[in-house]
């Protein structure tokens, strides 16, 4: 039996994946093997020994101590791309938003209680706002969202560039032959009315939009931030909006220096609030620790590689450890002197972090284990 803990309230149809016979999944498990997540914060939890995983039911995983987990052994797993079509509407709506003064619109309109068709009419050219066709928009990062969003933006006759210099394959065979490809974030800085960033936060990219950048810009530019609150220097973007020199500003992440500032619609972060969404992470995380607790296999995790074997009849043998070398030959010597012949074999890397997952044939002993946890820079031994 596995235990499953629920940190946040996971759609049913992905805690159903669970096998009723195999798993416990519930909010007030203990010694839970694994973790499924949303929302909550982890930074301060102290993990159960028996912690294999936790599943982030979203693709940010900011919430998580990651190098806490690395260190334990714990497989931290994501969904990328399972909100992503939700996310894209929400950057439609917001190109809209940061256009047309919808918000302040609405808002004056509320307002009105007498001779109420009189007054629009009079007071709606306070609301103008532009077009969103014909107008140049640069994408930053064509990742899940990013694609979709530079594909559907063509659509609306937007002339599109994107920049990513860590472009997968599978990304650019989704892009329309329609967008441009931008070499440098300086094109996108020069050429861009609009500009929507889809990066994670990182060292690298955390205030990538500041007042150096923000200069570089087209005056009147309108930014839309959907990914993280601090890839946008909310100081500088406040002071730009108030010369003039950016038109507006749509965040999904309101904070106390955001909110209630002419030029800037906060979204309370609506991005992956709807039901579908909810509902393909749960599924995708459900079935990430179903085929890690079970098989092995690791898929979308963000702190260990990728690996897979198909699943077998044979025992399997499961160590995470440091991307150092040699300890391949180590763990293959400690195996063979107990007899057991390795049948199927896959090894990755990540960074610092790598995973070995073999298959023998055979039982693996106490005394074998014992031995391959033995290993020096070898984090976690499992058998399945």
């Amino acid at each position: 039996m596995y235990n499953v803990k629920l940190l946040n309230k996971i759609a049913k149809c992905g805690t159903d994946i669970f096998d009723k016979d195999t798993y416990t999944v519930a909010e007030d498990v203990q010694n839970a093997e694994a973790i499924m997540v949303r929302s909550a914060s982890m930074h301060e939890m102290e993990f159960d020994k028996e912690l294999l995983a936790i599943a982030r039911a979203g693709a940010g995983v900011n919430n998580i101590p990651l190098d806490k987990c690395s260190d334990e052994g714990i497989v931290v797993f994501n969904t990328p791309g399972a909100n992503a079509n939700a996310v894209k509407e929400l950057a439609i709506c917001a190109l809209l938003l940061g256009s047309r003064k919808i918000v302040d619109g609405i808002n004056w309109a509320s307002t009105l209680t007498e001779d109420v068709a009189k007054a629009v009419e009079k007071g709606k050219g306070a609301y103008v706002g532009p077009e969103l066709y014909g107008k140049k928009l640069g994408v930053i990062g064509l990742g899940a969202i990013g694609a979709l969003l530079a594909n559907a933006a063509v659509h609306l006759g937007m002339k599109v560039y994107g920049y990513d210099p860590f472009i997968t394959v599978d990304s650019a065979w989704r892009l329309s032959k329609e967008i441009k490809h931008s070499t440098e974030l300086s094109e996108i800085f020069s050429e861009c009315d609009y500009i929507s960033v889809h990066v994670p936060s990182t060292p690298d990219t955390k205030g990538m939009i500041n007042a150096e950048t923000i200069a570089t810009m087209k005056d009147g530019v309108r930014i839309i931030n959907l990914a993280r609150a601090d890839l946008v220097n909310n100081a500088d973007i406040k002071a730009a909006l108030e010369s003039g020199k950016v038109g507006s500003y749509v965040v999904d992440f309101p904070t106390e220096e955001t909110v209630n500032v002419p030029g800037i619609v906060a979204i309370p972060h609506l991005g992956a609030s709807t039901p579908e969404s909810e509902d393909n992470c749960a599924v995708m995380a459900a079935n990430e620790l179903v085929d890690y607790l079970e098989c092995g296999n690791i898929k979308n995790s963000v702190n260990f590689p990728a690996a897979y074997l198909p699943c077998g009849g044979g025992t399997r043998v499961c160590v995470l450890h440091k991307n150092v070398p040699a300890i391949i030959a180590q763990i293959s010597t400690v195996l063979s002197d107990e007899k057991l012949n390795i049948e199927n074999m896959v090894n990755a890397s990540k960074k610092d972090n790598a995973y070995t997952l073999l298959e023998v044939a055979g039982d693996v002993s106490d005394a074998a284990i014992e031995k391959l946890s033995a290993i020096e820079n070898v984090i976690r031994v499992r058998i399945i």
